[in-house]
């Protein structure tokens, strides 16, 4: 399964259309040619298969975060390290 969690733009590059984002520590390239709204560096937006899809309210992002966070930390060591591989291993990413 693939979740689109809520990732910070940390640099945006308008020559190529993309940007750097932050999600949870790891930070990754997405592009911008799908998204409808115009992003900032800061902004919180969502990312699916490798495209930003949408811009998310901070708040919103950030009590997301804060839930994810919360699920991860209950998790069995073990889950945990298979949450991450599929993650890792997701077709659509």
């Amino acid at each position: 399964m693939c979740l689109s969690i809520p990732s910070k733009i940390k640099s945006i590059d308008p020559e190529m259309n993309t940007c750097v984002v932050d999600t949870m520590g790891v930070e990754r390239s997405a592009s911008l040619d799908l998204i409808d709204q115009d992003v900032v560096v800061g902004d919180y937006v969502l990312i699916h298969i490798g495209f930003a899809m949408n811009k998310i309210d901070e708040e919103d992002a950030l009590e997301s975060l804060k839930v994810y966070a919360e699920i991860i930390e209950k998790m069995e060591e073990n889950d945990r390290l298979t949450a991450i591989e599929e993650a890792e291993n997701c077709p659509n990413r």
